[in-house]
């Protein structure tokens, strides 16, 4: 690829349940580097855009480009992705849901390593010695050998990135991570996904975390009834918006902080 080639370049994605088009033609470029945050109401069609771009849901029609990949999603296409080519992908891309996923049966460290011995072949004293400098890094180091049971949600939840980031992912997805967390436990997520962007890492991410979103955020996405409504800087996508349909939402955001605010003021 050339500098000016985009990391990720998605063409009229599309994906339809029976007869409901979820996404309805949706085309994104992603540089590297990027941090993208992408907001809309539920049933809009952001979760689903996500996961189509490791593609844990299959779209029906659109193109994708990610490195030396080349998906044409068209049944019956001649570069429809593979079931060895999306083991490929998804090495390649991070993904972490709002549910932690973590392995009950398995500590800490057995969580973060078994990926990278298991799909990579990373001898395990060298998956050990990275594991366990991840998780120095997340301050979760003396828990290495606890069971995600004995963690608090916000520690499973940065484990969950961690063991996302033991694949040495070249992009990173992250799907409402914090919205299964007690308000307390949100910060610590927020801070550890922060350090990533400062780093570098290439991130898409869905959130209702509007603050968050503008601070460290290169664009802010809106969908609305499964189309990218409206894109841009996030000053002016979430000061200054242009569309109705984004003001109306970013208000009753701001109505359901304040409400909540009051609520664990009282």
């Amino acid at each position: 690829m050339t500098e000016a080639t985009p990391l990720l370049r998605l063409r009229e994605i599309r994906k339809s349940f029976g007869t409901f088009e979820v996404l309805k033609g949706v085309s994104l470029d992603v540089a590297q580097g990027e941090v993208v945050s992408i907001i809309g109401a539920s049933g809009s069609g952001k979760s689903t855009f996500l996961r189509s771009i490791n593609v844990m849901e299959m779209p029906q029609a659109g193109t994708m480009d990610f490195g030396d990949f080349h998906f044409d999603f068209r049944k019956g296409a001649a570069s429809h992705p593979t079931k060895v080519q999306l083991q490929k992908l998804r090495a390649e891309i991070g993904m972490v849901f709002q549910s932690y996923n973590l392995w009950p049966h398995m500590t800490v460290l057995q969580n973060v390593i078994h990926a990278p011995m298991t799909l990579r072949r990373t001898p395990r004293a060298q998956a050990v010695e990275e594991a366990e400098a991840l998780l120095a890094r997340i301050g979760l180091y003396e828990k290495r050998d606890s069971y995600p049971a004995r963690l608090s949600g916000g520690q499973q939840q940065r484990v969950a990135i961690a063991r996302a980031l033991a694949m040495k992912p070249r992009l990173m997805l992250f799907d409402e991570v914090t919205s299964a967390l007690d308000p307390e436990l949100v910060h610590e997520v927020l801070v550890l996904m922060a350090s990533l962007a400062a780093d570098g890492m290439t991130m898409l991410l869905v959130t209702h975390e509007i603050a968050f979103a503008r601070d460290v955020s290169s664009r802010v996405l809106f969908f609305d009834q499964g189309v990218m409504a409206e894109q841009g800087p996030p000053d002016r996508v979430l000061r200054n918006p242009e569309s109705p349909r984004l003001r109306q939402f970013l208000h009753r955001i701001l109505h359901d902080e304040m409400t909540r605010t009051t609520e664990d003021q009282a």
